[in-house]
């Protein structure tokens, strides 16, 4: 304990000796008188001395003494001391000083203490309905672009059946609009009523809404019969797409796909000649002279990158694995060399896109395969067969193409990507060095775990 503590801090809560209560003096017995002192001037001794010296003292009488014939002015100790204790504890007690520095403190932390609550449910609030209450608003960013800083140029498909929210998504995909809603808000807010046909448009990059709609509804920015078709699809969904906006129905299509040989393919099926590209058809063009112009358009790819006739199917088999494995252009010559380091050593490709393929879930929205898909045994699951699988599991672009006929240089065996949102990829030698990238990519999917791990 303190050695300020409330009890020693002031004169008042001093204690009082127990000797009051004790061993009181004795009315009977005088106490010793003590020596004689000079008569201080005003006393009441100066003045009885100055009376008796000029007036004889008077007999007392009974009324004027005590019963033991002491003088009537005697003071009594008993009545003094007990008068003294009475008016000391009639006085009120002061509050201890350092009571009330505790009680200051301790409203403070309660003060505090709130204030770091309401700070963070504030901070709670904020982080989860921030977008929210920000778009309510008004705050922040706009989510349109400015007026006048349209450049380039992007095409757009519309689908048949597609209505504002999935046009307004292609229109921010294919970079038109600054966010994937903008459009299809204004829609909703100007209350606007149009037709949107199925097609291919050709609209600017970092256009605004407005500026947007007016475009597509301009019959001069549709392309007549046209379809873009991205890297990587399979046949089945080529010509999907191709159903979606060009005048041609799916089910000739689909019936046009069916013999290779009708296009001078020798080899099971169209997968991977039907090429990515921009295509705009010819009024009245038949399902079988829209596959025929995808077929060529491949063999002018194989041509460009100097591929023998007859090694055709094998180049398009592997640049099809490159496709749909490399996740940025610059790794294309990389993850072509892991394929023919794995081929040359009489390694198993263990590719997942070829497992993908073969169990019917490439587009299933993952990267990784299913343990179902990877011990499957069909004729692509690389994981089961050896060497290259059957065909080729997607329509390759001319990089892909290119980098199967020209693999970059490099001793890798393995390859994974650690990164989906930047696509950044490891290349490793020895299958130590693969793990630790693969613990990596497990972590980062533990961090992501909505990015399509």
């Amino acid at each position: 304990m303190s050695d300020r503590s409330p009890s020693a801090a002031t004169p008042e809560n001093e204690p009082v000796s127990h000797d009051l209560f004790g061993a009181l003096p004795d009315p009977q017995v005088q106490p010793p008188r003590p020596a004689e002192q000079p008569a201080v001037p005003g006393s009441r001794r100066a003045v009885r001395e100055a009376a008796s010296s000029s007036t004889p003292t008077p007999t007392p009488t009974p009324a004027a003494a005590s019963g033991d014939g002491a003088p009537a002015e005697h003071h009594d100790p008993i009545h003094s001391t007990l008068e003294a204790l009475f008016h000391h504890e009639t006085e009120p007690p002061k509050t201890p000083k350092r009571k009330k520095r505790r009680g200051c403190l301790v409203a403070l932390l309660i003060v505090f203490v709130l204030i770091a609550g309401v700070a963070t449910g504030g901070l709670w609030v904020w982080n989860t309905y921030g977008d929210k209450i920000s778009e309510v608003m008004g705050w922040g960013p706009s989510k349109d672009f400015e007026a006048g800083q349209a450049t380039g140029n992007a095409l757009v498909t519309i689908k048949k059946g597609d209505g504002g929210q999935q046009i307004s998504q292609a229109m921010y995909d294919a970079g038109v609009t600054k966010t994937s809603g903008v459009f299809y808000d204004m829609l909703v807010k100007e209350n606007v009523v149009t037709t949107f046909y199925p097609g291919v448009y050709k609209l600017q990059l970092k256009m605004t809404a407005a500026a947007a709609l007016k475009a597509l509804e301009d019959p001069k920015n549709k392309m007549q019969n046209s379809a873009v078709l991205p890297e990587g699809l399979s046949v089945a969904e080529t010509i999907s797409r191709i159903a979606q906006s060009v005048d041609v129905p799916l089910a000739d299509l689909q019936a046009a796909v069916k013999n290779p040989a009708d296009y001078g393919v020798n080899a099971p099926s169209l997968e991977g000649w039907l090429f990515p590209a921009l295509y705009e058809f010819q009024p009245g063009a038949t399902a079988k002279d829209v596959v025929s112009t995808l077929v060529q358009r491949t063999r002018d790819s194989l041509s460009a990158a100097g591929v023998p006739s007859a090694d055709e199917q094998r180049v398009l088999t592997i640049a099809s694995i490159i496709q749909r494995e490399a996740r940025a252009e610059g790794d294309f010559y990389k993850v072509s060399r892991v394929i023919q380091n794995r081929l040359d050593q009489g390694m198993k490709l263990q590719m997942d896109s070829t497992a993908q393929y073969g169990y019917g879930e490439l587009h299933s929205g993952s990267a990784s395969t299913s343990d179902a898909a990877q011990t499957d045994d069909n004729p692509w699951n690389t994981y089961v067969i050896d060497g290259l699988p059957k065909t080729p599991i997607a329509n390759p672009g001319d990089k892909a193409i290119d980098a199967a006929m020209h693999p970059a240089a490099g001793p890798w065996l393995y390859f994974v990507t650690v990164n989906l949102d930047t696509g950044e990829t490891v290349f490793s030698t020895t299958y130590a060095e693969h793990e630790a990238a693969v613990k990596q990519w497990q972590d980062w999917c533990k961090a992501n775990p909505s990015s399509g791990c």
